[in-house]
């Protein structure tokens, strides 16, 4: 199996996203989604912005090479009544998809994940329509915030990367956008950049949080089976612990409420 598939089937990335869904809703609204446009939603997971972007009248594909999710979302789309429409696929190559098919594609944390970058920004710009937008929503390396912190802890505790694989993270660096989408054929003044927030709203305290990250969070998930390995699970469980309640805004100490930063990415077609 892909490795990347394999990292996002572990789990089960929705029980995540439900702590998302307010922001998911608030990030489409923000982008000025036209009634009537094509939307390609890549990397989507169970719908937390194609669903809204449907809502919002556009025709939305959604594309995510986890199959659970895929299945998740088409599932939330026929319970919600929304015309959305969910299908497996790689953000490194999208081959079922035709050229110059999108008015928008839109990709939240998704498309920052998949290996060989340099071809997810060309299947990007391929599918998308001259005079269209790229939209792009990607964590920022060494940020303070949440998920940022996350992946930085998770990764100190698991197993070294394969030669030659490039850090997702590389995506929430500018200048590396900007390399990746010039080197494509996209003008540089038509790359834009802003930092943005998404916040996470969970119903039970922070420590309980960080146990649905350990159980359905593939990063996370594989950070703790090779903790376990050399007896370190719960110095991992501590640490993100502490990172989680030194994060919670929540008056409420049974509910945790946390945002994270991210890099917000307009990417123009000419």
């Amino acid at each position: 199996m892909n490795p990347n598939q394999a990292l996002w089937e572990k789990g089960d990335f929705t029980r995540i996203a439900e702590t998302m869904r307010a922001s998911g809703e608030a990030l489409v609204a923000s982008i000025g989604i036209m009634r009537g446009s094509d939307v390609l939603d890549l990397g989507c997971g169970d719908g937390t912005t194609a669903l809204p972007a449907a809502k919002a009248g556009a025709n939305v594909t959604g594309v995510d090479i986890a199959r659970n999710l895929v299945e998740a979302g088409n599932g939330r789309a026929k319970a919600e009544g929304v015309m959305c429409r969910f299908q497996e696929g790689d953000a490194s190559n999208l081959r079922d998809i035709k050229d110059d098919s999108f008015d928008l594609v839109i990709s939240i944390f998704g498309a920052m994940f998949a290996p060989r970058p340099s071809d997810v920004a060309r299947e990007m710009v391929r599918v998308t329509r001259p005079g269209g937008r790229i939209v792009m929503g990607n964590w920022i390396p060494n940020d303070p915030t949440l998920v940022a912190q996350i992946l930085k802890i998770s990764s100190s505790y698991s197993p070294p990367p394969p030669e030659g694989f490039v850090s997702p993270m590389t995506w929430g660096i500018e200048d590396n956008v900007v390399e990746r989408f010039t080197s494509v054929g996209i003008p540089k003044p038509n790359i834009s950049f802003a930092r943005d927030s998404y916040e996470f709203n969970f119903a039970g305290t922070p420590a309980k949080f960080v146990d649905q990250f350990k159980a359905y969070y593939g990063p996370t998930m594989n950070a703790f089976d090779a903790a376990e390995k050399d007896g370190r699970a719960d110095t991992l469980k501590g640490e993100l612990v502490k990172l989680f309640e030194s994060q919670n805004k929540s008056s409420d100490p049974s509910t945790t409420s946390v945002k994270a930063t991210f890099l917000h990415v307009t990417v123009r077609k000419p």
